[in-house]
């Protein structure tokens, strides 16, 4: 068994992928629209579905923004330099909640930001 994909409801699809693709370095895999149910399916990530596990963004066609509500935490992204991820993310215009650095109860360093939804992105160093 393992996890085929996470789904995140987006209000702006173009603006989703290029954040996913371009800050995250995620790829396209597949989109597809549902003009029955009024949506459009997008499916990134960083190898193939058939070995990786995917981000899914589904965008419901005239809805432009969600709730986050307080259940969801955040998405983990391992990245080769969580400095220079943070610092090429910031200059990129994307909101970093947290600067990069050790977290408080551990030496690991990791950094926040918000994807264009205002999903909570952490980035951890391998």
């Amino acid at each position: 068994m393992r996890i085929l994909h996470t789904m995140l409801r987006v209000g702006n699809l173009d603006k989703s992928i290029v954040f996913y693709t371009q800050v995250l370095g995620m790829r396209l895999l597949r989109q597809k629209e549902y003009p029955q149910g009024r949506f459009t399916n997008a499916f990134l990530g960083y190898g193939p579905e058939t070995k990786e596990s995917a981000l899914e963004l589904t965008y419901n066609w005239g809805k432009n923004d969600y709730e986050i509500g307080t259940g969801f935490g955040h998405i983990a992204i391992n990245v080769k330099d969580v400095y220079q991820a943070t610092a090429a993310a910031k200059a990129m215009g994307v909101k970093i909640t947290r600067e990069a650095g050790p977290m408080n109860a551990g030496d690991t360093i990791v950094a926040f930001l918000k994807d264009p939804d205002g999903y909570e992105i952490e980035l951890l160093s391998k």
